[in-house]
């Protein structure tokens, strides 16, 4: 993982002839492009019962799973805000996720860049809540400092040796695993309304999570706005703990 920022798509973003498939004719917007070449288009479906739908998609090499994020939106379901895994798949050119729509915005909107402390503040309430109402005693998704060093190596990444004996457990919680800035949505007051791309969500250190939403309100934001956060998730920031879980994050 890297901090490499997501955003727009460059103009003329083609669009792969699976996700050309599922929408079936109904407009297709590009909204979002990452650093591993995966790309988010919206759907506008002109069937009546259908709203519209986001359609996620991720080339092959890209290191990303998006049947593992349709196996934890499943499970998370009725358990939190997140979208709604409607269909996915996968041929020779990638993997595709389409998700229903929800009525929000990612904190990195127009809107919400202007507010960076009230963006700063959604996220900490939402990892508040996620912490603190999905039991991970529950959850069959693992996101820990092991299943991450493992990983990382096999994908060939030499995780440093300083790396391999992380600080005392805080409490453990399902954590998102990428909580960063654009994957907070917001309702029209600025509340918490979700959370997106949720391919790593696992029982972890709630630091694994602290650690690293607050670290990106830097990239997307410019510094100043982890105090808005962390007060908004009810907690002290843990300096040992936060440059552990920050250095973990670049190094897997």
């Amino acid at each position: 993982m890297t901090r490499e920022l997501a955003g727009a798509p460059a103009p003329g973003t083609a669009v792969p002839g699976s996700v050309a498939a599922v929408a079936a004719g109904a407009p297709v917007t590009p909204v979002w492009a990452n650093s591993a070449g995966g790309l988010t288009f919206r759907i506008d479906r002109a069937d009546a019962d259908g709203g519209p739908a986001f359609v996620k998609w991720d080339p092959v090499g890209s290191g990303e799973s998006l049947a593992a994020e349709a196996a934890r939106l499943d499970w998370l379901r009725g358990r939190f805000p997140a979208p709604r895994a409607i269909g996915s798949g996968a041929d020779a050119s990638g993997e595709w996720l389409v998700t229903a729509a929800i009525d929000a915005e990612s904190a990195v909107s127009p809107r919400w860049r202007a507010r960076p402390d009230a963006a700063a503040r959604a996220m900490g309430e939402g990892l508040r809540r996620l912490h603190d109402e999905v039991a991970p005693a529950e959850c069959p998704f693992e996101w820990s400092v092991p299943a991450r060093i493992a990983a990382a190596e096999r994908a060939g990444v030499a995780v440093p040796a300083e790396l391999r004996e992380p600080p005392p457990v805080d409490r453990l919680v399902v954590c998102h695993g990428d909580p960063c800035a654009p994957n907070t949505l917001l309702d029209d007051s600025g509340g918490f309304a979700g959370i997106v791309d949720l391919a790593r969500l696992g029982v972890a250190d709630r630091w694994a999570d602290l650690a690293v939403g607050s670290w990106s309100l830097e990239w997307n934001f410019g510094g100043g706005h982890e105090a808005a956060f962390f007060d908004a998730y009810g907690i002290a920031p843990d300096e040992p703990r936060i440059a552990y879980y920050r250095a973990l994050w670049d190094a897997t």
